[in-house]
């Protein structure tokens, strides 16, 4: 685990890429998770 792990924030950051633990825009993430956490209860 760390900079080679892409299931980690540290490896997304360091092969440039995004994910569910990096997300390209992290606002829009968060606001769809709380959308989804409101549906479900």
């Amino acid at each position: 685990m760390g900079r080679g792990d892409k299931k980690t924030a540290k490896g997304k950051r360091f092969q440039g890429s995004f994910g569910k633990s990096r997300p390209a825009n992290p606002a829009k993430a968060s606001k769809a998770a709380k959308k989804t956490a409101v549906k479900a209860s």
